[in-house]
């Protein structure tokens, strides 16, 4: 599709992490209030977003260990999926938070819940039906993906982070281009320290960096910021036209600037 941006507002960015159940709500009503004021912009842009879980999610995943799935014939059936259970309660609670700031903005947009529509197979995504977000994306409509539990033909469940649904739905809807909002702004060669940030990273230079790049510091079941950049390098990979952007959405205007063709943090691209 033309014009069209993946964005994904960064779990941390939109909650307090080491808080649980705690959203930022100016940070993100004031990231909801620059999405709009692009897309009023540029009524041609199309623009699907994903959101991490944050405080949310993250908090009961680690407790059940719901993202290493679960064998039926093994010991624990029960408290495995009644964390599976409490693990979507709080996917969903943020989403609905998320879901009113975008509304808030005067935005359309519409939730797509991933553990009703896709199936896993051992922690990746097998099917998925992506009709509803191509007839959102066409409407006018935007489609709002985020990190969830999913069944698992392979392990029983798993979570499926934001990243893991980029890395499957942009090989089918090829966007233009892919942004990470997140704390950070962008990648550095000396975290933590924080002095030395590298402005581009490809799968060649990765492998200078790559002991620098952390995972997250607060409680963070998908990897952190190591398995974000490694799933992107991967997916410009397959995909070479493509170039993913990590910048920060705590600086004011930023998403804004950045939606609009600025290049600011890390760009991640094929050499």
């Amino acid at each position: 599709m033309n014009n069209l941006i993946f964005l994904k507002l960064g779990g941390s960015l939109i909650t307090d992490k080491e808080q649980a159940r705690t959203p930022r709500m100016d940070v993100l009503d004031a990231l909801c209030c620059q999405i709009a004021d692009v897309v009023e912009r540029d009524p041609n842009l199309l623009l699907l977003i994903g959101h991490g879980s944050g405080s949310f999610g993250h908090v009961a995943a680690k407790k059940y260990k719901t993202r290493a799935g679960f064998s039926p014939r093994g010991e624990g059936f029960r408290p495995y999926w009644h964390g599976f259970s409490e693990v979507w309660h709080e996917a969903r609670e943020l989403n609905k938070i998320v879901m009113g700031s975008l509304r808030r903005a005067k935005i359309s947009a519409m939730a797509i819940s991933p553990s009703s529509s896709v199936i896993a197979k051992n922690g990746q995504v097998s099917r998925w039906d992506l009709s509803p977000i191509r007839h959102a994306l066409v409407s006018g409509i935007m489609p709002v993906v985020y990190g969830d539990v999913v069944f698992d033909e392979g392990q029983g469940g798993t979570i499926l982070s934001t990243e893991d649904l980029f890395m499957h739905l942009a090989q089918e809807l090829h966007p233009q281009r892919v942004l990470l909002a997140g704390v950070e702004d962008g990648i550095y060669a000396d975290f933590p320290a924080r002095q030395q940030r590298v402005t581009h990273v490809s799968p060649a230079s990765y492998v200078k960096i790559r002991a620098s790049i952390g995972a997250s510091h607060a409680t963070d079941v998908t990897g952190g910021m190591a398995s974000k950049v490694q799933e992107m390098l991967a997916l410009v990979k397959i995909m070479p036209e493509l170039s993913v952007q990590i910048f920060s959405g705590m600086k004011k205007e930023n998403l804004k600037d950045v939606l609009l063709g600025e290049n600011s943090g890390t760009l991640i691209e094929v050499d």
